[in-house]
């Protein structure tokens, strides 16, 4: 005989909160990609350590920095499809294991291939998962309403990595050393896969909600005695857009453009090169970690600042503004020869550092549609890795040329204002194409 499910059966969040589970979503993810962002550019920190014990050229060891940065963007689009088919909580346990087995390895390093293999390749695969394209799939996922804001959160979490991880390891490796270093890198990891496996969900109707939206009930919402609701989620919210549609469309090169001096100026240059170029400049360790924290603590208001924008003004001119200062700020880098000067630059510079990623997710979402957003920013993002890659690999080889850094940081000034340009340049309407034939009697 068949009994009727008794709604204890129904699915229900882990745990109970007087807040709508998204934002506990969230947190969970800002923590993850947290570690993830700050154990990746921890390499910034070893390049003096490592030119100490190994003797190591500066370009050699960026190169290494490099392979990371690219390898994080070019795990991006498969990140994105596995995202969009089978959700973030697996990618998320995956790429945390991943990073951890990388760290573990670090510590057995004696050669300059170990480090390009440990730190290059498995530290780069293993944040990739903790990119942007997690922030992105897991916003439009969970939200329908404050979507920017969503984004602006978990965008701040990369920033927030840096403000504790980069000061950190600096202490860390003047009193233990960088090996040991690695150790404590792993606990960390160790944190953010439990915290993952006990409270992360892929979509809100695993836990009988709905996403979060406007209203009085959006924060409790549930669809369990909605039937027709399941079956709606299991339709395509719109039509999946592929990446050769996406191709077709000149939105599409104009992000990538977009992004693509983003990170170089990002994480190929600054992220990179700057402490160095700070240390060799006559500033003390304690100097360059508080300049560091400054510029992640402004980083953190700049995004979350850009998220609450990019939900009331039009993105394009939000990416022109956010450009603007960052080209600006690169070349006033260039006169800076004091700490009230360094102070100055990592204000202006964390104001912007991760500020663009709203905009352009917002855009990526309107133009491709929220079925697609996982894999077209995927690729999106890898343009992103792949400006970082030239510039942290670049600016190592103008350094062993000239010595200095500061026709790297000048060049960096005008990818700011030309990708400035890029942004006012996107069309407003929405460009996607036709995804097959148009239908009998219906108008091209």
């Amino acid at each position: 005989m068949n009994h009727p499910a008794s709604p204890q059966s129904k699915p229900r969040p882990p745990i109970p909160l007087p807040f709508h589970y998204a934002w506990l979503i969230v947190a969970v993810t800002f923590f993850a990609s947290f570690n993830g962002a700050g154990i990746r550019v921890v390499p910034t920190v070893l390049i003096h350590p490592l030119e100490a014990d190994f003797g190591w050229a500066r370009s050699a060891i960026t190169f290494g920095i490099s392979i990371n940065l690219l390898l994080y963007g070019v795990a991006a689009p498969f990140v994105g499809w596995i995202l969009d088919k089978y959700g973030p909580r697996r990618v998320m346990l995956t790429s945390l294991t991943l990073l951890s087995t990388g760290l573990l390895c670090t510590t057995l390093v004696t050669q300059l291939w170990q480090f390009w293999l440990t730190w290059g390749v498995m530290v780069g695969l293993g944040a990739g998962g903790m990119s942007g394209v997690l922030s992105a799939s897991v916003a439009h996922r969970w939200f329908n309403a404050r979507r920017g804001l969503a984004v602006g959160l978990l965008s701040s979490g990369s920033s927030s990595g840096q403000i504790v991880f980069i000061p950190f390891m600096l202490f860390i490796i003047s009193f233990i050393g960088w090996r040991m270093g690695s150790y404590v890198l792993v606990g960390c990891t160790a944190a953010a896969v439990t915290l993952v496996w006990l409270l992360m969900r892929d979509k809100p109707s695993d836990i009988g909600l709905e996403p979060y939206d406007y209203g009085p009930a959006s924060d409790q919402a549930p669809v369990v005695d909605k039937p027709a609701a399941k079956a709606e989620e299991a339709k395509p919210a719109g039509p999946v857009m592929g990446i050769k549609d996406a191709i077709k469309t000149p939105t599409f090169w104009l992000l990538c453009g977009v992004f693509s001096i983003c990170g170089g100026t990002a994480n190929g240059l600054i992220g990179t090169h700057l402490i160095p170029h700070a240390l060799e400049n006559g500033f003390d360790k304690v100097t360059v970690g508080t300049a560091v924290t400054i510029m992640g603590t402004m980083n953190i208001v700049g995004t979350l600042f850009s998220g609450w924008l990019a939900d009331r003004v039009d993105p394009r001119k939000l990416i022109a503004a956010v450009f603007t200062l960052r080209g600006l700020s690169l070349f006033y880098l260039t006169f800076v020869d004091n700490t009230q000067g360094l102070i100055i630059f990592t204000i202006i510079y964390g104001l912007d550092w991760f500020a663009t990623v709203p905009p352009v997710v917002m855009i990526a979402g309107q133009t491709f549609g929220k079925q697609s957003i996982g894999r077209i920013y995927g690729w999106i993002f890898l343009s992103h890795q792949i400006g970082g890659f030239a510039m942290a690999n670049g600016g190592g080889l103008l350094y062993d040329y000239v010595g200095n850094y500061e026709m790297a940081f000048f060049a960096g000034g005008w990818m700011g204002l030309m990708a400035a340009a890029f942004g006012l340049s996107i069309r407003k309407k929405r460009t996607m194409p036709p995804l097959g034939p148009a239908p009998a009697g219906a108008p091209a």
